[in-house]
């Protein structure tokens, strides 16, 4: 009982800070767009996605994740496995609990690359898009 009150505490505090984050407009120059916040959210999102699929088909003719243990079992083949794989790859976070093998490893590169790349241009098109508005003010 106490750990599901804390739970839903913290949810609701994770919840206000993002309000927060939206709605604050303190800053004379904002740099945010929601906009092409909800495009990345969204393209980020359908590529985890899609990566996850494409593992996902890999692994009908072939072993592509291993446990990352001196055995090196082959992961149970499940979607979800294969998704929560590209969440972490795309992410850059890479636990380093499954290791990719054979194919999966030069897709799971493009993967990171892509995870690493996207936040970047989102970045330089907000700043871009705050800069031409600041040279028509």
């Amino acid at each position: 009982m106490a750990s599901t009150l804390l739970i839903g505490i913290t949810i609701v505090y994770l919840l206000i800070t993002l309000y927060y984050f939206f709605t604050n407009k303190s800053f004379t120059h904002s740099y945010f767009s929601p906009v092409l916040f909800y495009k990345l959210f969204f393209v980020l999102l359908s590529l985890t996605v899609g990566f996850g699929l494409l593992y996902y088909l890999l692994s009908i003719n072939e072993q592509i994740l291993s446990i990352n243990d001196p055995n090196g079992d082959p992961v149970e083949r499940t979607f979800a496995n294969y998704l929560y794989f590209s969440g972490v790859t795309i992410l850059a976070v890479g636990y380093g609990d499954m290791v990719p093998v054979g194919a999966a490893r030069f897709f799971s590169l493009i993967q990171a690359s892509l995870g690493l790349l996207l936040p970047t241009a989102y970045f330089m098109k907000a700043l871009s898009s705050s800069k031409d508005e600041e040279d028509k003010s």
